[in-house]
C-alpha cells in the first residue's frame, strides 16, 4: 500500500495500538491537532490516557479485536507482540498497518524535521533543542521520548517550520524519518534483542544518515569514535561537528561541572559566542547542549536566543529528576539502563551528593541486555555506596535461562541483590540518613519506588 499523505488523513480514523507508550501518546496528540479521529488502546489506564480523551480520543484500557473495527490505518509500537488480537483483526480486515516511526514521518512531513538520534541522550538533546527553539521564538513542533518539564508535554504542534523528533534506533526503523537534518549524539553497542553485534549497530546509523535530506545536515559529537566514523563517511552531507575535540566547529571549553548544573563556553568556528549555562548537572548535558547550539546556528537562529532558551531548560522526566527532598535526603529518580548511561548519571550523583553516601536501587533492563552487559553493569554500579539490585524488569522480552540480576551482583563487592520492591523501600527508608543521596535507576517500573521512598522518609522524620 501507498503510504498516505498528512492532509489524506484529515477526518479519517487513526488506531493507536498500545496509546499510552511515550512515544505513542505524543503521536496521538499532534495527530489529533491535525483533526484526524484517534481511537487506541493500551493495557492500563494512566493519566496519560487520561489526557488523550480530554483532548477527543476514544481509548480503551484493554486490547480487543473490536477497538479496531471501523479504524482507517493502524499504528502500533514494537514493543506490541505480533499475536496481539488487535493486529490480527486489522490484518484480517485488511487495514494499512504502520509502525509508529513511518506515522511521524507521516506526520513531520511537511515541516522542516530535525531527527535527534544516538544511544543515548536522545530525549535530553531533543528536548533541549525544542525548548532552545522556542526561546528564538521558532515555536517548534515536537515528538519526544520523555515529558519535557517546561512545558508538561512528550508533543506539541506549533506554528513553526521546524518539528523536532527523537529517533529511536532500538528496532532500526529511524530510517523511515528522511529528515531534513539529524543529530547523533553517539554510537555504543545496546538493544541487543535487535543488533547482535557493534557492527550491526554501525550499519544501522549509517543506514538512517543516508536518508537526510541532501540540501540539510548532520550534527555529530566529535568526541565520540563511532560518530566522528558516521560523519567521515557522509559524502556530499554537510557534517557539523561539536563538543571537547579541537577542531570541532561547535568547541566547548572553560567547562566547570556544578552539583546540579554546568557551565562552558562555547566557541563555533573559532569565534567566541557566549557561555552555556545549564541548570542541570554533567559533562554528557554540556555535550546534548552543544549539539543543540551547533543545531540551531546551522538553522540560522541566534547564538544569543539558543543560550537563552539552553539556561532555561529545566529537565526532562526521568532524566535526573529530584522527587524530594526530606530532613536533607535527596531523593533522584532517573532512566538510565546502559553501562555508560549509568556511568555519566552516578558521576553526577556523585557532585550533587557532596560528602554524602550514594545509595542506587537499579532495574536491569530485558534479558538480553544484562547477559551482554552483566560486567559494565557491576563495573558502573560499583562507584555506589550502596548498591541494590531488582530483579530484571522483561519489557517484551521472555526470559533467558540463567540470567538474572545475579548475574550483576556476583561481580560486585557492594552488590545486594533484593527483588521485592517493598523489601528494598523499607531497607532504604530506615537506613538513610541526612545527606545521603538516594536514585532510583532503570528503563523499567522503578521508578514507582521514588514517591514511597519519598513518602516514607516524610512519615520516619515528621
Amino acid at each position: 500500500m501507498t503510504k498516505p499523505s498528512l492532509k489524506s488523513l484529515t477526518g479519517k480514523r487513526l488506531h493507536f495500538i498500545g496509546i499510552g507508550g511515550a512515544g505513542m501518546s505524543g503521536l496521538a496528540r499532534i495527530a489529533l491537532s491535525h483533526s484526524i479521529n484517534v481511537s487506541g488502546s493500551d493495557s492500563k489506564d494512566s493519566s496519560v490516557v487520561a489526557a488523550l480523551i480530554a483532548l477527543g480520543a476514544t481509548v480503551a484500557t484493554s486490547h480487543s479485536a473490536d477497538n479496531v473495527d471501523g479504524a482507517d490505518l493502524i499504528v502500533y509500537s514494537t514493543a506490541i507482540l505480533a499475536n496481539n488480537p488487535e493486529l490480527i483483526r486489522a490484518r484480517e480486515l485488511g487495514l494499512q498497518i504502520l509502525t509508529r516511526a513511518a506515522a511521524l514521518a507521516i506526520l513531520m512531513s511537511e515541516s522542516k524535521s530535525i531527527a535527534v538520534a544516538g544511544t543515548h541522550g536522545k530525549t535530553t538533546t531533543s528536548s533541549m533543542l525544542a525548548v532552545a527553539l522556542q526561546s528564538a521564538s521558532a515555536d517548534p513542533s515536537f515528538a519526544i521520548g520523555g515529558t519535557v518539564t517546561a512545558s508538561g508535554s512528550n508533543a506539541h504542534r506549533g506554528t513553526g517550520e521546524v518539528f523536532v523528533a527523537e529517533a529511536d534506533e532500538s528496532d532500526g526503523s529511524f530510517i523511515e524519518y528522511h529528515p531534513f537534518a539529524a543529530i547523533v549524539t553517539n554510537i555504543e553497542h545496546d538493544h541487543v534483542d535487535f543488533f547482535s553485534t557493534p557492527a550491526a549497530v554501525e550499519e544501522a546509523f549509517k543506514d538512517f544518515a543516508a536518508t537526510i535530506n541532501s540540501d540539510g545536515f548532520l550534527t555529530y559529537c566529535a568526541d565520540d569514535s563511532g560518530a566522528v566514523a558516521l560523519a567521515g563517511q557522509m559524502k556530499g552531507l554537510t557534517t557539523i561537528s561539536y563538543g571537547v575535540a579541537k577542531g570541532s566547529d561547535l568547541t566547548l571549553d572553560q567547562i566547570e561541572l556544578l552539583a546540579l548544573g554546568s557551565h562552558a563556553r562555547a566557541i563555533w568556528h573559532g569565534k567566541n559566542i557566549g557561555f552555556i549555562e545549564l541548570s542541570v548537572p554533567g559533562h554528557h548535558n554540556l555535550l546534548n547542549s552543544a549539539a543543540v547550539l551547533a543545531t540551531g546556528l546551522q538553522l540560522g537562529f541566534s547564538a544569543s536566543d539558543l543560550l537563552a532558551g539552553l539556561a532555561l531548560f529545566g529537565g526532562t522526566g526521568r532524566r535526573f529528576e529530584i522527587k524530594g527532598t526530606v530532613h536533607g535526603i535527596r531523593v533522584v529518580d532517573d532512566y538510565g539502563h546502559h553501562p555508560t548511561e549509568i556511568e555519566v548519571t552516578l558521576a553526577a550523583a556523585r557532585r550533587y551528593g557532596g560528602d554524602g553516601r550514594l545509595i542506587v536501587i537499579f532495574q536491569p533492563h530485558r534479558y538480553s541486555r544484562t547477559a551482554a552487559f552483566a560486567p559494565g553493569f557491576a563495573r558502573a554500579l560499583a562507584v555506589a555506596d550502596r548498591a541494590i539490585i531488582l530483579e530484571i524488569y522483561a519489557a517484551s522480552e521472555k526470559a533467558i535461562e540463567g540470567v538474572t540480576s545475579k548475574m550483576i551482583t556476583d561481580l560486585m563487592a557492594n552488590g545486594e541483590y533484593i527483588p521485592n520492591f517493598m523489601e528494598v523501600a523499607d531497607s532504604v527508608i530506615d537506613s538513610a540518613k541526612p545527606g545521603d543521596v538516594i536514585i532510583t535507576l532503570g528503563a523499567g517500573d522503578v521508578s514507582s519506588l521514588a514517591p514511597i521512598i519519598v513518602d516514607g522518609l516524610i512519615r520516619r522524620f515528621g
